[in-house]
């Protein structure tokens, strides 16, 4: 097996798991119809856990353009290899989303609410705010990058790794997901948002793609902000790169601050004048 078909797959398998568990939580008829996000964490962790398990010996298990980007920009990973990973990781993110599609075929009819159906495929807000929402994608990719080089730090039984890897999944869908449904990875968004925009979906509505820029540019941050970080607090590896993002990612945040900050103020005024 090739490098490129073991990301294809693995990819795939990541979304077939991670599409499912959505699918079995927001569809109707579904006999997991209702359950709670931390089965959906739960079920995001596995399904990496289940993809490295499948492909780590092959490809290393990127499944993910933000791991990629941030193993390149540190040198954990060659340039050379990198638009192979890229796209063999959004063939499988396409490939595993119109899995999941047949997998749940008479519940697409039953399901009158379109923004659940396009849960299954990509992220949505749970306050939709895409500055914020930019922030937030950037924080959970960024603990994600930090977190696999953690991992790779410490010595495991053999074979355990990919268990603390799902396990750092589900405690980032836990802790940081509640924002955005935490994409953390651009393939694992856009691969099934392009799935939905051209699978026959009864009843489907928009694809959204006015938000698709921020778990598609959040998550490449992030990830790459974090091996930067990581180089340069952990191994005291200064690279000039750590600077620039540094200060890209400080106006982000501070900018984001701002808004919602001036926002709340307005709306505390507007509320103060209605009472008065």
């Amino acid at each position: 097996m090739t490098e490129f078909i073991g990301e294809m797959i693995g990819t795939m398998i990541l979304i077939i798991f991670g599409g499912g568990v959505v699918g079995g939580v927001v569809l109707k008829g579904s006999k997991a119809e209702g359950t709670s996000w931390v089965l959906i964490s739960f079920g995001w962790g596995l399904a990496v856990m289940l993809a490295v398990y499948a492909v780590g010996k092959v490809s290393g298990a990127h499944i993910n353009p933000a791991v990629t980007l941030g193993f390149a920009m540190v040198g954990e990973f060659p340039w050379s290899k990198v638009p192979k990973y890229l796209s063999a990781q959004l063939v499988g993110a396409f490939i595993g989303a119109v899995v999941v599609f047949f997998h749940y075929l008479p519940h697409w009819k039953e399901t009158e609410d379109k923004g659940a159906k396009l849960a299954v495929f990509s992220t949505d807000p749970a306050i939709r705010s895409p500055l914020s929402n930019f922030v937030s994608e950037i924080i959970g990719t960024f603990m994600l990058v930090m977190g696999l080089l953690f991992i790779g730090a410490n010595d495991f039984t053999q074979g355990l790794n990919p268990a603390i890897v799902g396990l750092l999944i589900t405690a980032i869908g836990m802790s940081l997901g509640g924002t955005t449904g935490y994409a953390i990875n651009p393939a694992r968004d856009i691969g099934p948002r392009i799935a939905h925009y051209v699978l026959p979906i009864p009843g489907k509505g928009t694809s959204d793609w006015r938000y698709a820029w921020v778990p598609l540019f959040g998550p490449i941050l992030g990830g790459i902000y974090g091996g930067l970080f990581y180089k340069a607090i952990f191994v005291n590896d200064l690279m000039v790169a750590f600077w620039i993002f540094t200060v890209i990612i400080l106006a982000i945040f501070l900018t984001a601050a701002r808004k919602e900050l001036k926002q709340a103020n307005n709306e505390d005024v507007q509320t103060s004048r209605a009472n008065a």
